[in-house]
């Protein structure tokens, strides 16, 4: 019996040394199948305003981030002025949500298969630094709306996105009453209010300084890590299925 205890130990110390090397690089450094997004990641000299952050590496064309800046613009044809003119503070976090979407190679461990007519791929649950979802909510509360979920339900019939029938504009923070319910509702669900804070690597920063480099790298590489460990585990279990029973 002890010398299967000491085989469970070093099989479980080998477990542990593998996981803590093993990221899924695949979901590192990539471009999801987006609409308008490059097919690899790359230098972009010219990103405009709120996307330049990720000049050094980016899934965005210049165009796409001139675009992001527009109002109603070609990515989409969507209106942020939907129930009247969008506050300046309040744009300024859609315009950097916009330049996340399309700009960042760091989304890969997030990233899910879709059957859409406008992209193959989309982001599902990116945990959004706590600061950014809380800024987001404050600077855009006062601001109205018609919809909670901004990806479905609208009509469309005069190219670009109109309230529905029989809804109504009310301020923001009526339809998200919390920061939380903000950022993981009105994409649905391509947020995840994350309680971790810009700095713990532990969370997406939806803007950041270039001069200090891009946080959201080392916040991919964890998540990368994170999946892989956990694939590693289940594989072993299912090799070798009493190995949870043998576990000291």
């Amino acid at each position: 019996m002890l010398r299967e205890m000491a085989a469970c130990r070093r099989l479980l110390g080998l477990l542990a040394f593998l996981a803590a090397g093993a990221a899924d690089d695949s979901v590192l450094n990539m471009c999801m199948d987006g609409k308008h997004h490059k097919t690899e990641p790359g230098k972009e000299d010219a990103l405009h305003g709120q996307c330049t952050p990720w000049k050094e590496n980016a899934c965005c064309t210049s165009n796409t981030s001139q675009a992001a800046h527009d109002d109603q613009s070609y990515l989409y044809n969507f209106n942020w002025d939907h129930c009247g003119t969008m506050t300046p503070a309040c744009k300024r976090h859609f315009i950097q949500d916009t330049c996340l979407y399309e700009c960042s190679p760091n989304l890969g461990p997030w990233i899910n298969k879709v059957d859409q007519s406008w992209r193959k791929e989309r982001i599902l649950d990116v945990p959004l630094c706590k600061e950014d979802c809380e800024q987001w909510w404050n600077d855009c509360r006062n601001d109205m709306t018609c919809k909670e979920n901004w990806h479905v339900g609208w009509d469309w019939s005069q190219g670009h996105n109109r309230c529905p029938h029989g809804s109504m504009c009310q301020r923001l923070e009526s339809v998200f009453p919390t920061p939380r319910d903000l950022c993981e509702k009105i994409w649905s669900n391509s947020y995840k209010y994350s309680t971790f804070t810009r700095g713990s690597k532990r969370c997406i920063q939806m803007w950041f300084d270039p001069a200090q480099g891009n946080p959201n790298e080392e916040v991919a590489k964890y998540y990368a890590n994170a999946g892989a460990g956990l694939s590693l585990w289940t594989l072993l279990v299912l090799l070798f299925p009493a190995l949870p029973a043998m576990l000291p």
